[in-house]
């Protein structure tokens, strides 16, 4: 899945298909190198800044080791997914 940049904050890019959101964490803010997921309109995002306060439907799934200004540099950003099925 290939990343494009969104608001100068974050790399965004859509699923093949949405991702469920039962069992998951509460909404809230995402920091430089969280990796989110919106479920309002079904993307990842990846934060290279800090993201907006407590938005409703973002949910963080993780955090990479990279700098913000690694991240906001890179050309291209590619994330590979595995999706285990539901148990």
């Amino acid at each position: 899945m290939d990343l494009k940049d969104f608001h100068g904050t974050e790399r965004i890019g859509y699923p093949p298909r949405e991702l469920t959101t039962d069992g998951a964490p509460e909404p809230s803010a995402a920091k430089a190198g969280d990796l989110a997921y919106y479920a309002p309109w079904g993307n990842l995002a990846l934060f290279y800044q800090d993201g907006p306060s407590a938005t409703a439907g973002l949910l963080v799934l993780g955090h990479l080791d990279a700098g913000p200004d690694q991240l906001a540099r890179a050309d291209r950003i590619t994330i590979e997914i595995t999706v285990e099925p539901a148990s």
